[in-house]
């Protein structure tokens, strides 16, 4: 398990990579149909869907060392990965950008979405 102190630099980092591959993804879309936003606030980053007002939440859990995402009426536990040096949900095996990706796609309906 990782020490605090490493978790909070790696998991700190890795939301930082997320929220900016976001708001890629937000800036490509057309600017009068913009299908979520991004926010952050206090370490918890958030993707509210305007559509129909859901969000999706992702929240660091230091006592355990992983990233919690709240979405599609779900909970996914991501696991640090040291191999990878990336987060994991362990079911699946697919990193933080991946799953985050496979969720906006789910939840929209559009397999267009990507995030890099």
């Amino acid at each position: 398990m990782l020490d605090e102190v490493t978790f909070r630099r790696e998991c700190d980092r890795a939301l930082e990579s997320l929220k900016q591959s976001l708001i890629r993804a937000e800036d490509q879309s057309d600017a009068d149909e913009i299908p979520f936003e991004t926010e952050e606030k206090n370490g918890v980053l958030n993707v509210v869907f305007e559509q129909d007002n859901s969000k999706f939440v992702f929240t660091p859990n230091t006592p355990v060392r992983q990233i919690w995402i709240s979405a599609l009426t779900t909970s996914f536990k991501l696991d640090w990965d040291e191999a990878g040096k990336v987060f994991r949900l362990p079911k699946t095996g697919e990193d933080l950008l991946i799953l985050t990706q496979r969720l906006l796609r789910e939840h929209l309906g559009d397999n267009s979405i990507s995030l890099s």
